[in-house]
């Protein structure tokens, strides 16, 4: 027999990636900065804070090692719904060509 979820509980991934995004937003890093001590593409942590990727184990620990905290706070359900966006103050990005 197969257990079904609550429905008001969120899927796994997009759990997940708001409570990545939440830990960010308390720690002021922005998605850049957060990828850059991860180790990974920023553009791959946008996709594991969408709930579009589902990081492997590895990586669960590269993005724990980089707020620092233990891998296990990474699994606990986000408290806000929407955490407040973070700006960076270089207007440069990785991946840009100076001009």
């Amino acid at each position: 027999m197969l257990l079904q979820r609550p429905q008001q509980e969120l899927d796994p991934r997009r759990s997940l990636g708001l409570r990545v995004k939440e830990l960010r937003a308390d720690h002021g890093l922005t998605q850049e900065e957060l990828a850059e001590r991860s180790g990974m593409f920023r553009t791959y942590l946008s996709r594991i804070e969408s709930g579009q990727a589902n990081p492997t184990l590895t990586v669960l620990y590269q993005v724990a090692a980089a707020f620092p905290i233990d891998v296990r706070e990474l699994l606990t359900p986000p408290t806000k719904s929407t955490p407040p966006k973070v700006r960076t103050l270089s207007t440069l990005s990785r991946g840009r060509v100076r001009r």
